[in-house]
């Protein structure tokens, strides 16, 4: 029985650095001259030996002097991005982001930002975090964290800085709109979790709700805002509802079959097609939610991913809501992360899934029904204290009517 690739790449590279230099070329060149030998060799084997003498050579003849866990984990990425493009290696803190990305927890000031066009803009202050406490509003710009500079090239490193322990304090300078100087604000670092789901009563019977990513507490969120609209509109059944998955990246599997749930009372909501019995799955709808009978419509860009696209395309599947907007982003794939040692992870592609109806959309997206341009896509309706007007939101006036329109049909069917 032949060694399994993992265990010989353990085997191979524990020897390749723990042993260094003393691994002669001629003992390399004995492992793999394989034209001077009739033994059959186990091509993983095979394989994991020039990984290893690959390892070793970088380790010992470069031109500089480099890390071993920094050859081994740079060894790890190649392996794994050349994959495709949604599998990666993770390192502690990228880990740590997925995990904040998937919990909706983290330890920090309670900012939703935009980091496109190199500026960190704020969409929003999440409620009663220390940023909204501290009087930050939407529209502001972030330019300095403790005193460093927004990287323009590296956005990303300046919400980090955001981040913390809880109890620490962090200084950020902002710009607002009419303000020469930058404001100057003094927070403290405290535990947050991270709002997903937002919702507004429209009035005449009509709701709009956003949904921002998925996270574990997405589905919940969806509930308790399906009761306070019901409330806000007097106890009567909701006539109308826009659900509005714009930009809306995915996230957590899980969570968009139970969001779907909410509004389906049957049927398939996705199936996935891997290689293990893991990434083999089918997930259905059950009766009892309380959106299931009311009229939808779905609101989707060219930034509606994954997790959105899987809420939009069992809908539309299933004709139960109309699609609204542009063609979303396309990506049919499941990753799955899993944990390494030293607090690292891999984040590999275990699945395709399928609409109910057997689509796959990677790389094609899920069309709109009715499609309706947006020259802006920052031009996007937040909710009543957000930076964009919901007239000037020409999508979501177009889903308003058309949901009106519904309501109305409903109204008068005998």
């Amino acid at each position: 029985m032949s060694l399994s690739l993992r265990s010989v790449l353990v085997l191979l590279i524990g020897v390749v650095l723990g042993l260094g230099l003393a691994l002669s070329t001629s003992v390399w060149t004995a492992l793999t001259a394989r034209q001077h030998t009739r033994v059959a060799i186990d091509p993983a084997i095979e394989s994991a030996v020039l990984v290893a003498e690959v390892i070793d050579r970088v380790r010992r003849e470069y031109v500089d002097r480099i890390d071993d866990r920094q050859i081994v984990e740079s060894a790890i990425r190649g392996i794994v991005a050349d994959l495709d493009r949604h599998s990666s290696f993770l390192d502690a803190e990228q880990y740590e982001d997925i995990l904040i990305n998937t919990s909706g927890n983290y330890t920090g000031i309670g900012l939703d930002v935009n980091l496109e066009g190199g500026r960190v803009t704020v969409v929003a202050p999440l409620d009663d975090a220390p940023a909204a406490r501290a009087g930050i509003l939407p529209g502001d710009v972030v330019v300095s964290v403790d005193d460093i500079p927004v990287n323009q090239d590296n956005v990303e490193a300046t919400v980090g800085r955001m981040r913390g322990a809880p109890g620490t304090a962090v200084t950020l300078d902002v710009l607002r709109v009419g303000s020469v100087v930058p404001l100057r604000f003094a927070l403290t670092r405290t535990e947050v979790q991270v709002k997903t789901v937002t919702s507004e009563y429209l009035g005449n019977g009509l709701a709009y709700v956003r949904l921002a990513a998925f996270t574990e507490h997405t589905p919940s969120d969806l509930e308790r805002a399906a009761r306070e609209l019901k409330e806000a509109a007097g106890g009567e059944p909701l006539l109308g509802l826009v659900l509005d998955l714009r930009s809306n990246p995915g996230g957590v599997l899980g969570a968009a079959v139970q969001v779907a749930d909410t509004f389906l009372a049957e049927g398939r909501i996705v199936s996935g097609t891997g290689r293990v019995r893991q990434a083999q799955f089918e997930e259905f709808a059950h009766v009892g939610d309380a959106l299931e009978t009311v009229p939808t419509v779905v609101l989707v860009n060219g930034s509606s991913a994954s997790a959105a696209e899987i809420v939009a395309g069992a809908l539309q599947d299933h004709h139960r809501a109309r699609i609204i907007g542009e063609t979303t982003y396309g990506k049919g794939s499941v990753q799955t992360v899993m944990p390494l040692g030293e607090g690292s992870a891999i984040k590999l592609t275990t699945s395709r899934y399928l609409t109910p109806s057997g689509r796959s959309i990677n790389g094609t997206g899920i069309e709109p029904d009715v499609r309706v341009h947006s020259a802006d896509v920052n031009r996007q309706y937040r909710g009543a204290g957000g930076v964009v007007a919901l007239r000037d939101d020409v999508q979501l006036l177009e889903a308003i009517r058309l949901i009106s329109y519904d309501s109305i049909a409903l109204n008068t069917t005998p």
